[in-house]
Parts: structure tokens; sequence; C-alpha cells
């Protein structure tokens, strides 16, 4: 599935029912869709609040591929270059004087296996692969 959405926060929650649809359809469980969800409306926000600045006349792309062993969910966008694999895997330091956010890239790593980003013709490619069928344990030699 690939859609072709607006730098809206209407469109974001667009692309995250589609994975809802797209998930249950595939048999995903609630929990892992859960998580799914949430990777996905994270960095759909960031892409659209910091990358395209929510102009309307942008647009960003979000696709599903769903395999028996696993999803992948790949966002593109033509935004400024910006790789969240670079920024720091820790969980946020909570304080009451901090400000709102930072938890984004944490809970997107949380929730799922893997997060590959590059830069292919002036676009932000960003692919979060969640695994559905565990691989096989390491033998012991």
């Amino acid at each position: 599935m690939k859609l072709e959405l607006k730098a809206t926060p209407e469109e974001v929650m667009r692309a995250v029912e589609a994975l809802q649809e797209c998930g249950e359809a595939g048999g995903i469980s609630s929990k892992v869709l859960f998580g799914l969800t949430l990777a996905l409306e994270e960095c759909a926000s960031n892409i659209v609040n910091h990358g395209l600045l929510r102009d309307p006349e942008k647009t960003f792309h979000v696709s599903f591929d769903m395999k028996d062993t696993g999803i992948t969910i790949e966002l593109r966008d033509s935004g400024p270059e910006f790789d969240p694999t670079q920024k720091p895997a820790d969980e946020p330091e909570p304080a009451d004087d901090a400000p709102p956010g930072g938890w984004g890239i944490f809970l997107v790593r949380r929730y799922t296996d893997e997060m590959s980003y590059a830069r292919e013709d002036s676009e932000n490619v960003l692919r979060l692969i969640k695994h559905l069928i565990s691989p096989p344990p390491a033998k012991h030699l």
C-alpha cells in the first residue's frame, strides 16, 4: 500500500488509520500494531511539523510492505536532510523543568526491530521494520 499525503496532522492520522487497517487484515496482533502505529505517527508527525512545516502544499509518502515474516514501513519526504538514526537511543531523563518531547526516537526504536535512513534523490527515506516471525535460535556448538 502506498499513500501520498499532504503535510498536515490530519493526513498523519490517515496514514495511521491505513496502517491499522492493513495490519488487522494481515493478522498482526493488537499489541504489535499499537507499537507500529505509534512509531508511524511519531515519524510522520516529525516530517509534517519539522521537515515540511505543516505546509499543506507539500507532500510526503508512506508505504507498507507486508510479508509473512514482517512489515516494512517506508516514509519519504523532501524536507531538509535529517537522519533520526543518529539521535541517541537512550531513554530521555525525566525532569520537572524539561521541555516536552524527546521521546519519539526512543519509542520508535522500542516498537520496531530495525530503523534505517538514507538520502535518495533529494528525499529523506526512513524505513521501519518489524519482524513478525522470530528468527530461529542460534545453534550452540
